[in-house]
């Protein structure tokens, strides 16, 4: 099993899922998250006064799928849902996960997906 977690433009948001449905993944969490990188902050103007903002607001998606063909379909579908060929379009991430429990069932690993 492998977790996907995918940092993106919160305008990005709705085509990424539907990318993802398309691509058959069936369920992702979603978290508003603040951050920077190479994108860095930038200034906004406020009632005559211009302040800085150093964080900017992305989106954080969390998937786990059970097998390797929809890690890389989903992969895909997040990578050209979310490119906008400017900066700050966000980063994928995979980490391996040992185990899954479904807390209503008791059902385990590929099951509980």
């Amino acid at each position: 099993m492998k977790k996907i977690e995918a940092i993106i433009k919160p305008f990005k948001l709705d085509d990424v899922k539907e990318a993802l449905v398309e691509a058959g993944i069936e369920g992702m969490t979603v978290s508003e998250v603040k951050g920077y990188g190479r994108q860095q902050g930038h200034s906004e103007l406020y009632r005559g006064a211009e302040y800085v903002v150093d964080f900017i607001h992305k989106v954080k998606i969390e998937i786990v799928v059970s097998a390797d063909e929809y890690l890389e379909s989903a992969i895909e579908a997040i990578k050209k849902a979310a490119h906008t060929g400017k900066i700050g379009d966000g980063k994928i991430f995979v980490y391996d996960i040992e185990k899954a429990i479904r807390i209503r069932t008791g059902e385990e690993d590929q099951e509980a997906l």
